[in-house]
């Protein structure tokens, strides 16, 4: 089993953003079903991965920050920051 390596700050921009769009989702989204929404995508990120996603301790791919803007109706533009509407 691989060592969890020591906190060395967030290793993503989006987790927040994307916890913030799945509870305003209407209706709000469990994390579990948004893990489902991606599969449709072809997308297979489980309910733990989206948790460690969320609290920043995981990286993601452009792939699958687009396949969550989608699943959440949102931009990537605002899941990486940027001011404004979520869409």
């Amino acid at each position: 089993m691989k060592p969890r390596r020591q906190s060395e700050g967030p290793r993503n921009i989006s987790g927040q953003r994307i916890s913030q769009a799945r509870l305003a989702h209407h209706p709000e989204l469990s994390q579990i079903s948004l893990s489902q929404c991606l599969a449709t995508q072809g997308i297979y990120l489980d309910q733990s991965t989206i948790s460690r996603i969320e609290s920043q301790d995981r990286r993601l791919t452009d792939i699958e920050l687009l396949s969550i803007a989608r699943c959440l109706h949102v931009s990537v533009a605002w899941l990486c920051g940027e001011k404004g509407k979520a869409r």
